[in-house]
């Protein structure tokens, strides 16, 4: 007995240092349960070799949200590179690390290339209609992967000259040059992702070009 209450100090001390997660509330509204960050290794690589890219970023906890709704091995965008400056980002939350790399190399050397050779002005920003959504994919009950932060909507570019070139207003009604700009960055970008989703889908598309990395190779 003595032993066992010379114990129980030692005991307290232990278990305050340990990390013990609580089981999530089921309260009436969905709380987020964020996981102790540590990333796995195939995320902690993919954030190296976008720290190659020489994008700005920051890594993100993984967060499960339920009803097969998650933010897993993402990260926040601060900005991505072009060969010579700072690529800007607009409205974009959480991205999957992996598209997050392919979204800088297309940023890079499809977007950006195509702006100079194309337009005479390089690009500087990229608007987005974001990232991570809880929803499911129009008219079905199948979880959209902006459900878990894997799909982008990029809907306009900024160019260094002022001008933005938007899918919703320049896809079909620009000038020759605007839009012959566009449909290569779509096709630039339909051979990195795996679907890529434009104006020439359906009308749900008509003001953006939805990227992500599952599929294979479904490009319209």
């Amino acid at each position: 007995m003595r032993n066992t209450l010379a114990l129980l100090p030692a005991l307290a001390l232990l278990s305050a240092c340990i990390d013990i997660p609580q089981a999530p509330k089921h309260d009436a509204v969905r709380r987020p349960v964020s996981a102790t960050f540590t990333p796995r290794p195939e995320v902690r690589q993919c954030m190296a070799d976008l720290s190659l890219t020489r994008a700005s970023f920051t890594p993100l906890p993984d967060q499960y949200f339920g009803a097969g709704c998650s933010t897993i091995g993402t990260v926040r965008l601060t900005s991505l590179r072009s060969d010579d400056a700072h690529l800007q980002l607009v409205n974009l939350g959480p991205v999957a690390c992996p598209l997050a790399d392919t979204l800088a190399g297309w940023a890079r050397f499809g977007v950006d290339r195509a702006a100079r050779q194309i337009l005479g002005s390089p690009l500087v920003k990229i608007e987005t209609m974001g990232s991570y959504a809880c929803r499911n994919v129009a008219g079905s009950d199948r979880r959209s992967a902006h459900a878990t932060a894997s799909a982008i909507d990029v809907s306009a570019f900024i160019l260094a000259d002022g001008r933005r070139i938007s899918v919703l207003e320049d896809w079909y009604a620009g000038s020759r040059e605007e839009k012959q700009f566009l449909a290569i960055v779509h096709q630039s970008a339909c051979k990195r992702f795996g679907t890529v989703l434009g104006p020439a889908y359906n009308a749900a598309h008509r003001d953006h070009f939805h990227v992500e990395l599952s599929g294979s190779g479904f490009c319209r």
